[in-house]
């Protein structure tokens, strides 16, 4: 028989005879009926068939909600209490509310798997994964549907360091607080982190995860070496750059839409002692956007922010802000005679080991702020242990959550905006709409698109130099839905304000409500978006709040 009608003829076989348990890879390995040339190919798609289709799931006839989850049979627990669903149906944002069918407590990826297997007996139920809650727009939320807690994941202390290989394998559920604190603890670190650490890893992951060292090292994503991922066909799949790349790269920053991240192996380095912890503070954008795009092109600083205040007293948003310690403050008697309705300050962190000569961190910091133009009287600076240092943002929500404001909505609005109309931002963003502050800290600084892995499902503005911009607000301890709902406007009108004035930029954490907007979002990569999710999530089942594919039967 020609190899032309023979492999026709035999995938079709083999589709018939695996979907109903009669063939296997070892039966096509041994067969002597089949040339030896293709003998092996044959026996990898069969292998691949089985393992894709779980075929005692998929052919079995469809189920009512009822019935699924009575046949549902876990290690972990499934819960329907009105409490913990209610847990399930908010996120840190507080914009959203959406009840889920279940809450579902998983012992390891086994049990992820059978939930999706489980759901895919149903044309409805959908299954999202939540881990520690601080979705913006409800992108964890499943309506109706089934949310997975990673936190409580049974393997979830597994956080297992390798000394000689440089590297950390932790559950997807790990919040990067415990894995900063377990890697500590053998001298090392991740080398990229987001700024708050009481994220989970698999969420972080499925977004990018940036901060001050991401113009070194690139975003969390760029620092992964494998994954455990279970697709969006209840398959759990080791996948890394040479095994199974496809998934790999289009799990990170993949918004949750291809598979749920049950482990991660993160790259470690040496990690210092102490850090040299430095504000600067700037009157004019454009000297504050020229220093720290020298910062980011030049070995220096190892961590490098900025942020925009208002140039006020205000206590939150104003000059109160920015000193370091209790016994700093800000004169802005040492500002030019004119100054806008905003000012600006880099953050920067030079790394130390405690057994330095301090001499030797004084002179290299005078080093690299020499060819820096800021306002020199007004420079902030304390020594910090590393880990204090990284635990800062939790630090401070120690405070927001004695004055009642970490448990109030948080109306967020992040994007990266390219180097070309940064400019033209601030005239129209900062120093125009959102004058006044944002009653929350607001972040500014630029990234090195050459630092993040193109393969990623993430987007990114097409300029090589690019600026995160984060509007982290915060509502007052009782706000009244009028109060949300002015912030929420006025995030809006600054997306509007964007697209008006052509502006290229990219929400990230993105929030959509239609096709056609995230069609927009993604451009040119939409198609290749489209073509994973029919890879690997086929019946669209995975993370329903995204908004981005509807489940299909």
């Amino acid at each position: 028989m020609g190899h032309q009608i023979f492999f026709p003829f035999v995938a079709c076989t083999i589709a018939l005879l695996a979907s109903s348990s009669l063939v296997s890879a070892e039966v096509v390995k041994h067969s002597s009926h089949i040339p030896n040339s293709a003998r092996k190919m044959l026996a990898c798609l069969v292998e691949r068939f089985v393992a894709e289709n779980d075929t005692d799931s998929i052919l079995e006839p469809e189920k009512s909600e009822d019935s699924i989850l009575k046949d549902l049979d876990i290690e972990g627990s499934i819960d329907y209490g009105l409490t913990t669903t209610d847990i399930a149906s908010k996120d840190f944002g507080g914009i959203y509310a959406v009840k889920p069918l279940a809450f579902i407590r998983p012992a390891g990826a086994d049990d992820i798997a059978r939930v999706i297997r489980s759901a895919l007996q149903s044309p409805t139920i959908t299954v999202a994964a939540r881990g520690n809650g601080h979705s913006i727009n409800g992108q964890a939320m499943a309506d109706h549907g089934l949310v997975i807690d990673m936190k409580s994941m049974g393997h979830n202390n597994r956080i297992d360091v390798n000394v000689a290989s440089m590297y950390v394998d932790v559950c997807g559920g790990v919040l990067w607080t415990d894995v900063l604190k377990r890697c500590l603890g053998y001298g090392l670190a991740p080398k990229s982190w987001t700024d708050y650490l009481d994220l989970t890893v698999g969420g972080t992951l499925s977004n990018a995860g940036v901060s001050g060292q991401a113009f070194r090292f690139g975003p969390q994503t760029s620092t992964v070496m494998e994954l455990e991922v279970v697709t969006g066909i209840g398959v759990k799949t080791v996948c890394s750059n040479s095994q199974n790349s496809e998934l790999f790269f289009s799990v990170l920053g993949g918004l949750g839409q291809f598979g749920i991240i049950t482990r991660a192996r993160i790259m470690l380095q040496h990690a210092p002692d102490m850090v040299r912890w430095i504000r600067v503070v700037y009157s004019e954008f454009d000297e504050f956007t020229r220093d720290a795009e020298l910062l980011i092109m030049s070995e220096s600083f190892n961590y490098v922010e900025g942020f925009v205040i208002v140039n006020s007293d205000d206590p939150v948003t104003g000059w109160p802000s920015v000193p370091l310690a209790s016994n700093q403050s800000f004169d802005p008697t040492h500002l030019p005679k004119k100054t806008g309705p905003v000012l600006y300050f880099l953050e920067l962190a030079l790394h130390y080991n405690k057994h330095d000569d301090s001499s030797t961190v004084n002179t290299l910091v005078e080093k690299f702020l020499r060819r820096l133009t800021f306002v020199e009287q007004l420079r902030f600076e304390i020594d910090s242990t590393y880990m204090d240092f990284l635990l800062r943002v939790n630090h401070a929500e120690q405070a927001a959550r004695g004055s009642g404001i970490w448990d109030t909505p948080h109306p967020w609005l992040n994007m990266f905006v390219s180097k070309r109309d940064i400019a033209a931002f601030n005239r129209v963003v900062f120093q125009n709409i959102i004058k006044g502050g944002v009653n929350g800290p607001l972040l500014t600084y630029p990234l090195l698109r050459s630092k993040w892995d193109s393969r990623s499902s993430v987007v990114l503005p097409q300029s090589d130099i690019f600026y995160l911009v984060a509007l982290l607000r915060f509502t007052h301890a009782h706000p009244k839905e009028s109060e949300i709902k002015q912030m929420v406007a006025q995030n809006n009108e600054i997306v509007q304000t964007c697209i008006k004035n052509g502006f290229d930029f990219k929400l990230y954490l993105p929030h959509y409500e239609s096709t056609v907007e995230w069609k927009k979002h993604f451009g040119d990569q939409w198609i290749r978006f489209v073509e994973r999710k029919s890879q690997f999530d086929p019946k669209a089942v995975l993370a329903p709040g995204q908004k981005i594919f509807t489940r299909n039967d």
